[in-house]
């Protein structure tokens, strides 16, 4: 398929700058495949579409404090370094982005804090924004890793065109959140409120957690037409046996398998054995999924109203079937559903 064909006119007011104030209250279409119909609901209302012996499939990646803000030696210029992945942590050497890019060169030195308390060199560029740091600090590590968690704020998506305020600690992160490493949420799990669950674990509704850290290749601009001809950058993933056990199984029994999140589908159809079943997996991943694609693990997927030309939302389009999707996001902004990293959801059956 092409780039093009992926456009459309999102009105400005539709994306969401701040979250509904309760996690699932926020707005849900359903999008029934088989019936191609539309239902509008709230997102507490997707207990309905499932039953006992049901499965969802959660990423429980944690998101860090990943956007820092330094100065430069000699000039004091400010620079923004958006923490990627740590490559050693031994010599504390990590993968980052720095604004402006123009102004940093190898062997500079960048300083943290008010107290200057942390320095960093760049030693390397790695792309136009890319550089890798290695961070000087006479601490031991964790010390060291408290300083990072000290200085950082949570990366919020540069679309929301805000600062970072004090809901987003929590409220960008999913509830279920556990192993560090992501910088950016898997935005599809924020819906989810302790109490909703309960409520699905109380009706017998399994869940197998997965891990994927969402890196900022995600939502890397396609600059392609060709869309096979568009690479994404790898993030680290983690399939556990228990959780492929559950799946299995699930599969075996008919039941409703759900994907929560693209990062989830992503994950799943990059260890699938050639019965079509799930393998766990620990390793890396950059599978690029577009229309026309069959699916091997999820028969039901959540996800949110997506920006024009992501990758995401070409997923989505793969899963639903893409003349289905581009009619139900007609139809999402006639209704004035709210899109991106804060918006409203979507629950494809």
């Amino acid at each position: 398929m092409k780039l093009s064909q992926f456009d459309f006119e999102l009105p400005e007011e539709l994306y969401a700058v701040y979250p509904a104030e309760h996690r699932d209250e926020s707005r849900l279409m359903v999008l029934n495949r088989k019936d191609q119909t539309i239902e509008h609901k709230m997102f507490k209302d997707v207990i309905d579409y499932f039953e006992e012996g049901d499965v969802m499939m959660l990423n429980n990646t944690k998101v860090f404090p990943a956007r820092m803000f330094g100065n430069k030696e000699k000039t004091g210029a400010r620079i923004e370094v958006f923490l990627l992945r740590e490559l050693n942590a031994e010599n504390r050497l990590w993968d980052v982005l720095v604004d402006p890019a123009r102004k940093i060169r190898i062997g500079n030195k960048l300083f943290f804090g008010d107290d200057d308390s942390l320095v960093a060199e760049v030693i390397d560029n790695t792309t136009s924004r890319g550089r890798t740091l290695r961070f000087l600090y006479d601490g031991s590590y964790e010390a060291f890793r408290e300083k990072l968690l000290e200085l950082g704020q949570t990366p919020l998506p540069k679309t929301l065109n805000r600062e970072v305020e004090p809901i987003d600690d929590e409220r960008y992160q999913t509830i279920y959140a556990k192993h560090e490493g992501a910088v950016a949420a898997p935005t599809a799990g924020l819906h989810f409120s302790k109490h909703l669950l309960k409520r699905l674990e109380i009706k017998g509704i399994d869940f197998a957690e997965m891990t994927l850290h969402v890196g900022l290749g995600t939502f890397s601009a396609v600059e392609v037409e060709d869309l096979s001809k568009h690479k994404v950058d790898s993030e680290q993933i983690v399939i556990p046996a228990a959780a492929v056990t559950k799946i299995n199984q699930a599969k075996i029994d008919k039941r409703r398998i759900c994907a929560v999140g693209t990062t989830v589908m992503r994950t799943v159809e990059s260890s699938v054995s050639s019965k079509q079943e799930l393998n766990a997996y620990e390793g890396w991943t950059n599978k690029f999924v577009f229309p026309p694609y069959d699916f091997s693990i999820a028969n039901s997927m959540i996800t949110n109203f997506h920006p024009p030309k992501s990758t995401l939302m070409m997923m989505s389009a793969a899963f639903a079937g893409y003349d289905f999707l581009m009619d139900a996001y007609k139809v999402a902004i006639k209704e004035g559903y709210k899109f991106s990293t804060y918006g409203d959801a979507m629950l494809i059956i």
